[in-house]
């Protein structure tokens, strides 16, 4: 994904599994050190990560925003 591609809360977008795409949605912008899905992530103002919630599992996950790939509305 392009730098300065900005992302909210409700984007739609679908990144890469096991080989599989994955649709779901942004539930938040981490911008800090965090405790997030299960891991910690360290990001920043100036390099954050995504968390995102599978349209399918329904499991949170999270992503860098280069890893993530906006979706057109629909589904």
């Amino acid at each position: 994904m392009a730098k300065g591609k900005k992302l909210g809360k409700g984007d739609k977008v679908s990144w890469s599994s096991h080989g599989q795409t994955v649709p779901g949605k942004v539930k938040k912008k981490v911008t800090g050190r965090a405790e997030v899905a299960g891991r910690t992530v360290d990001a920043s103002k100036d390099e954050p990560q995504y968390e995102v919630e599978s349209d399918k599992s329904g499991r949170n996950a999270v992503h860098k925003p280069e890893s993530l790939r906006k979706r057109g509305g629909g589904s």
